[in-house]
């Protein structure tokens, strides 16, 4: 199977600080794959330079044959944070930007994805309580055909029961062919649907791993992925 997303010897510095250091990921299409790591790690950080967001990195980022960052955001959709929009914007206006913006944008998936969510349309961002922003950035994320979707911790703010039927729900919203990376906390909520694992440590990807190698020798995902720091609470 080809790789959908190459990323290739990438570094990141940010006031001098590294942040990524010579990071190499390549992911397939049709696949989950959780990108985990402490806070800090990089986690966002390489998120946001797949998606075209953070600049002036080392290195290269080929989704599907496009490194320029404006080919890539035509195919991949990220969970930003709805940045740019006053407080008084209602959700039926952002949707009517994402329609003009994003040519893979399906109003009719939104609408039912947003029913799902329980969000009125009319209800203005200053409204939206934590959970109902990121639900409605969820959304947003899905209703769009890309071939990669890019998740940042999509689920924090989201209660537990309704957070349970969203992970539920992701595998039915993806393209068959399209490839979900998500950032997560809550590993084992997210652990049925995972096909690969990342982890992000000491600026770079320590190991990317398939998640039926990790559940056969591992007692679960979550116990694989905190092994990874159990020297260092023990010291």
């Amino acid at each position: 199977m080809s790789d959908l997303l190459q990323v290739k010897d990438l570094s990141y510095k940010k006031n001098q600080k590294m942040i990524l250091k010579d990071v190499n990921l390549n992911l397939s299409s049709g696949k989950i794959v959780a990108l985990l790591g402490e806070n800090g790690a990089g986690k966002t950080t390489l998120m946001r330079i797949i998606a075209g967001v953070a600049k002036n990195y080392r290195g290269e980022v080929n989704l599907e044959g496009s490194t320029k960052e404006a080919e890539r955001k035509a195919k991949l959709s990220f969970t930003d944070g709805l940045t740019g929009f006053s407080d008084s914007t209602k959700i039926k206006d952002v949707v009517k930007f994402y329609a003009i913006i994003f040519q893979d944008f399906d109003e009719n998936e939104f609408t039912e994805l947003r029913k799902f969510m329980k969000l009125d349309p009319e209800m203005k961002l200053s409204q939206l309580s934590r959970g109902m922003r990121e639900k409605l950035i969820i959304a947003l994320t899905f209703a769009r055909k890309a071939d990669l979707y890019l998740l940042d911790e999509p689920f924090g703010g989201i209660d537990a029961m309704a957070r349970k039927k969203i992970i539920n729900s992701i595998i039915l919203w993806k393209e068959e062919k399209a490839t979900i990376l998500i950032s997560d906390h809550f590993v084992n909520e997210i652990s049925s649907l995972l096909d690969e694992v990342v982890v992000v440590k000491d600026h770079t990807v320590l190991e990317h791993k398939s998640a039926d190698d990790i559940r056969q020798n591992h007692k679960s995902i979550e116990e694989y992925y905190e092994s990874f720091y159990a020297d260092e609470d023990d010291e």
